[in-house]
């Protein structure tokens, strides 16, 4: 008796690693987008935050951005890059346009911010 309920609480323990392994795995194929295909048309510099620049803090701000057919940006949300940048980054790609195409495209899109 004492062997079987062992063999149940081992069983579905290793049920339950093999789902936290697949929720981990489908989550981090999830967030991997690939490059934007689109190409821009009117680039908006990014205003370089004031206490970035006191703080001579530089880095990519990573974006995932979801473009219309006609090339403007519908959406933007951050997947990676330092929160001080953050809302700068955001609001110069808000404002990026890309060249036309017959459907909407998503992607990521990368702003740098260097102090020189």
């Amino acid at each position: 008796m004492r062997r079987t309920s062992r063999w149940i609480v081992t069983s579905r323990l290793i049920v339950a690693i093999g789902l936290c392994i697949a929720l981990v795995t489908s989550h981090g194929a999830a967030q991997t987008k690939s490059q934007l295909e689109r190409r821009v048309v009117d680039r908006i510099v990014p205003v370089y935050p004031p206490l970035a620049k006191r703080m001579n803090i530089k880095g990519v701000v990573k974006l995932e951005v979801v473009v219309r057919a006609n090339g403007t940006v519908k959406s933007t949300r951050v997947v990676g890059g330092n929160p001080v940048l953050l809302d700068s980054a955001t609001d110069a790609v808000r404002k990026w346009k890309f060249e036309a195409a017959s459907d909407e495209s998503t992607g990521v899109v990368e702003v740098s911010f260097d102090t020189h």
